[in-house]
């Protein structure tokens, strides 16, 4: 059944869950469509400004593969995925980077015109994440893992009551820029920043049992029930990153990690201030 709750109901009944999290870091990952589409996208930036405002420390990681692809083809280049990933050789690396460059400045507008304080965070200029060549890769494939997090940039932004919005592109001791995944970069940065929540904004309600099916979400899950998932093919495609980055968090100190549609209205509200939630938890 899809859960329809306006702001004034959820904020009614959000008082205790406000006073527990006042202070404390959420790294939110924002990405897929739900950038494409302007009614969605203003409602998960409007639930962000209220967090924010309440007191709870937010970093925004946003992904962007739609721009990303976009301004491939607009370059004549032909995106290729592997297990999720986008096969990336220099020059798709240089698009990635301008893509979401793009995409942070928009962004950090928009919060801005919402009455917060936010800054744009790329690594090319502020050296946070550093990156290394994604193992069993082909020669010239700048995919890249996430090497090292240098928190420093964000604590000084955290201790100003600033929102940092953070492109998931990263920099090789080489200098070269690799494109990593935005999942994953989102979870080394909950990891390094002790972040109460890493929550993932998606296209989906969650994890399902059946991918056709929304109503066969799964409320929480844990990291067996996942792996196997993944090797039945239940989990597939763009949610095995997701997948996998959400156990790498909670292995690494991450309190609780959440999956949840970015497509029902104030979903982040929901899920972090209310008893029932709306998407998927993941749990060791």
């Amino acid at each position: 059944m899809e859960i329809v709750l306006d702001k004034k109901t959820i904020l009614s009944k959000a008082k205790s869950y406000i006073d527990r999290f006042k202070g404390k870091i959420f790294i939110v990952k924002y990405g897929g469509s739900n950038l494409d589409d302007n009614n969605v996208s203003q409602s998960i930036l409007e639930d962000i400004v209220y967090l924010r405002q309440q007191g709870i420390a937010i970093v925004l990681v946003h992904g962007g593969g739609n721009n990303i692809t976009r301004l491939m083809e607009k370059k004549g280049k032909k995106p290729v995925f592997i297990d999720g990933f986008r096969v990336t050789d220099e020059e798709t690396a240089n698009i990635v980077d301008e893509a979401l460059t793009q995409v942070n400045t928009d962004i950090v507008n928009r919060l801005k015109a919402l009455g917060i304080k936010a800054v744009s965070v790329i690594s090319r200029q502020h050296g946070v994440i550093m990156a290394k060549k994604k193992k069993d890769i082909l020669e010239g494939d700048f995919t890249g893992d996430v090497d090292s997090i240098n928190t420093q940039p964000i604590e000084e932004m955290l201790k100003k009551h600033v929102l940092a919005v953070v492109s998931p592109v990263g920099i090789g001791q080489d200098k070269k820029i690799y494109n990593i995944n935005a999942d994953s970069a989102a979870a080394e940065l909950a990891i390094n920043l002790g972040a109460e929540k890493l929550i993932l904004l998606t296209n989906v309600k969650g994890i399902m049992k059946d991918n056709v099916n929304e109503g066969s979400l799964i409320p929480t899950v844990t990291e067996k029930e996942i792996e196997d998932m993944i090797k039945t093919g239940h989990i597939n495609s763009g949610m095995i990153p997701k997948a996998r980055a959400s156990i790498k968090a909670l292995f690494g100190g991450v309190k609780k990690v959440h999956v949840i549609s970015g497509k029902i209205k104030h979903s982040l509200l929901i899920e972090v201030l209310t008893d029932g939630g709306v998407g998927t938890e993941i749990v060791i």
